[in-house]
């Protein structure tokens, strides 16, 4: 341990990383990383399930529990700027054991979040060739259920795969195509609600709380989903200038923009539909359809289907690295770990991730995924604070670009919040969760420990 201790420090005290970037740069980023999938799909499904038009107040618990949390991302990325992201810090933080089990709980992750999000963009996309009088086979729509007749969603599939192509010849980021997403997708949530709220009916608010504040709580565990993607923001803080101004600032200024517009997205979406009618891929397009403002409807599909691809693309590019980051240390197989020469990218990691997310997305449904998603985020979340905790006791010289402020009042804010969060998930989830991780430590204790290149460097 005491060697990638070393490795950790040398990394965190030098780098050949341009400081270019600014409070608004950063803010752009979290919001292009974070409007998405939440506000364009998980909204219908959380209020017609769990919150009701109280959805807002989902909205604003799981906002605070995501500040907490990504003020305590941006000192770790400060200290070591790795691929990984909490797999990394934990590393450092707690040890080879407690790294891989959170490695393998962010393969459930975004594995989980990739397919989530390819599930609504399928949504969107059938229903903008809906507009166009093109209906697909009911059996292919969705995934399986009796009750509805489908079996697979076979769109899902497709934009995995296409996704996977576009990953696989290389993938560069550019500001100045992120800031033209936002700006799309922002255009998009203002046009939803410039048409939908001149029809709102306050009737359709009442009652306000369905389901009780337990429906609350449980609505906050799942829109947490909407949030993910802000620790894009912390990941950059190599490249920030004056990293313990504007870091907070750019997390701070995206969540609060965000958490804004997801509250009036959903005071107008359960304004004009019912809650109990929301439960459906497409939310936001749907209410417009509902209300015969078919045009905005095609507009908003179209932009729904533009953002939440370059989401997925981001989403699926950060598994494939987990990957390759994993295999690196030796704890899963060395051909994760496989570059192509002429692209220059993980190609094994790359597959692997596609054949995962393509069986999720095409036989899981959406609220499964979700909540999946979400006890596996939370779970990441709770530990990142807790290393902060340990490391400002354990090595409190370490050279931060960023500290997490209010120590350890935020970092234990961090941890109640998103335990309590995990806590409203359902028994089903907490199952699952439980099998996911019982299967990753026969993996590392069959596989794992052997290959572990630090247990390796301990033998000599």
């Amino acid at each position: 341990m005491n060697l990638f201790r070393k490795k950790a420090v040398a990394t965190s005290t030098s780098t050949s990383l341009n400081r270019v970037l600014g409070a608004f740069d950063l803010t752009m980023l979290g919001v292009g990383a974070i409007v998405g999938t939440g506000i364009f799909v998980l909204t219908g499904v959380a209020a017609a399930e769990y919150a009701g038009p109280a959805l807002i107040l989902s909205f604003i618990i799981a906002g605070l529990a995501c500040t907490f949390a990504a003020l305590c991302y941006s000192e770790f990325a400060s200290m070591i700027p790795e691929s990984g992201s909490a797999y990394t810090y934990s590393y450092v933080a707690f040890g080879e054991i407690i790294a891989w089990i959170l490695g393998w709980d962010l393969v459930l992750e975004y594995g989980l979040a990739s397919a989530a999000v390819a599930s609504g963009w399928s949504g969107y996309f059938q229903g903008l060739l809906s507009g166009f009088g093109i209906h697909l086979p009911t059996f292919m729509t969705s995934a399986f259920n009796s009750d509805a007749g489908t079996f697979v969603d076979v769109p899902a599939i497709l934009i995995v795969f296409i996704i996977t192509l576009v990953l696989t010849r290389g993938v560069q980021e550019s500001s100045k195509l992120n800031i033209i997403m936002v700006i799309i997708k922002l255009a998009v949530v203002l046009l939803f609600i410039a048409v939908g709220v001149w029809y709102v009916k306050p009737a359709n608010w009442v009652p306000f709380t369905p389901y009780g504040f337990s429906g609350v709580t449980t609505g906050a565990a799942v829109v947490v989903f909407a949030y993910f993607g802000f620790d894009a923001v912390s990941t950059a803080a190599e490249e920030v200038k004056n990293p313990q101004r504007n870091l907070p600032i750019g997390i701070i200024s995206a969540l609060a923009i965000c958490t804004f517009l997801y509250i009036v997205v959903s005071l107008i979406l359960t304004g004009i539909v019912p809650y109990t009618e929301l439960n459906v891929k497409d939310p936001v397009a749907f209410a417009l359809n509902f209300i015969n403002q078919n045009w905005a409807a095609g507009f908003v599909s179209l932009g729904a289907i533009i953002g939440i691809t370059t989401v997925l693309m981001v989403m699926m590019f950060g598994q494939t690295r987990l990957f390759y980051a994993i295999s690196k240390d030796g704890l899963l197989p060395k051909g994760l770990q496989k570059v192509s020469s002429k692209r220059q990218v993980p190609i094994v990691s790359t597959w692997v991730t596609a054949a995962l997310v393509a069986i999720f997305a095409g036989f899981v449904p959406l609220n499964q995924l979700a909540e999946l998603t979400n006890i596996g985020t939370l779970f990441a979340f709770s530990a990142v604070s807790l290393g902060i905790l340990v490391l400002r006791v354990k090595q409190p010289n370490l050279k931060r670009g960023f500290k997490t402020p209010l120590v350890p009042f935020i970092p234990a804010l961090a941890i109640i919040f998103c335990v309590y969060l995990m806590l409203q998930l359902s028994t089903f989830t907490w199952q699952g969760f439980g099998v996911w991780l019982v299967i990753g430590l026969v993996i590392y204790f069959l596989h794992g420990y052997r290959h572990s290149k630090l247990n390796q460097k301990n033998k000599i």
